[in-house]
């Protein structure tokens, strides 16, 4: 078996190579690819000599010319100053990064980040935008069949990138969760990882555009008991919903399943421990270990 590829001195870690089956992310790489050794031959500089010049092995840097690497950050940065390229490296960064996410990833986060309101309900795990790094690798790590190196880093990056949406201001959206309590009571990936996950969760609920509400166990039966609910509305008056247990757990848009979606979520809410109620049951599994 050959050794891994070293980058800067540091093992080349998964989750870098090209989907083939992502045609936008492999339509992006080749430009940006091109890009690159237009550029480097522009300036007269050979592949070994801007190698070394960027501090990346001769054979990385033919794959990514070549379209056949996802390059890092860094590596782009190298390059825009090495080549002096005058910002023209540096504007490709965004999109390459999107390349390394899973499609179905992206096309949620592209949503999300378009949303003026969030609205998400979670009966078996942590939400997604609500999962620490750890312990998203340690559920995505836990899937059966179990996924390669390289797709548990996609994952991992993409399932983080789109905690984004909390940054955005003017306007900034509104967001709710409503979680269960068995999912906060399980200690996934262990005795610390879990008291991040919970501190996480308590530094999220107290922003400002944030409501976090918890559904307790002893509680009634609600609409939510088939699985996860999402609901997303944007600034055109449009919205878009999907639940596990309606409409074939695919996304809509029409107004009479957005209707009882919205119907589904507000009984949901409306069961669930108030926000300031919540915060403080968490508080309280914080103080139980």
């Amino acid at each position: 078996m050959s050794e891994p590829e070293q980058v800067n001195g540091e093992v080349d870690d998964p989750g870098w190579e090209v989907d083939p089956d992502d045609e936008w992310g492999l339509a992006v790489l080749a430009t940006v690819g091109r890009q690159l050794k237009l550029r480097r031959e522009a300036v007269g500089m050979r592949v070994g000599d801007f190698a070394v010049a960027v501090g990346y092995g001769e054979d990385l840097v033919y794959k990514i010319e070549g379209g056949k690497r996802i390059p890092r950050p860094e590596y782009l940065d190298k390059s825009e100053e090495v080549l002096r390229a005058d910002g023209l490296i540096s504007a490709m960064k965004e999109d390459t990064a999107k390349v390394r996410y899973p499609k179905k990833v992206r096309a949620l986060a592209k949503l999300e980040a378009q949303a003026v309101e969030i609205g998400v309900y979670e009966c078996n795990i942590i939400a997604g935008l609500l999962q620490t790094p750890e312990h998203a690798r340690t559920v995505i790590e836990a899937a059966q069949p179990p996924y390669s190196p390289s797709d548990v880093e996609r994952s991992v990056a993409a399932r983080l990138a789109r905690q984004s949406v909390f940054e955005r201001k003017d306007p900034a959206p509104s967001i709710h969760f409503v979680l269960e309590e068995a999912p906060l009571r399980r200690q996934v990936g262990g005795t610390m990882v879990w008291r991040r996950q919970l501190e996480h969760l308590l530094e999220v609920g107290r922003l400002r555009n944030v409501t976090l509400q918890v559904m307790p166990t002893n509680t009634e039966a609600h609409p939510g008991l088939d699985g996860r609910i999402e609901l997303l509305k944007f600034p055109d008056g449009t919205a878009v919903g999907r639940a596990d247990g309606g409409f074939s757990g695919r996304p809509t848009s029409e107004p009479k399943q957005l209707r009882v979606l919205e119907l589904w979520y507000g009984i949901i809410r409306a069961q669930a421990l108030s926000p300031r109620e919540s915060l403080a049951f968490i508080e309280q599994l914080l103080g139980e270990t």
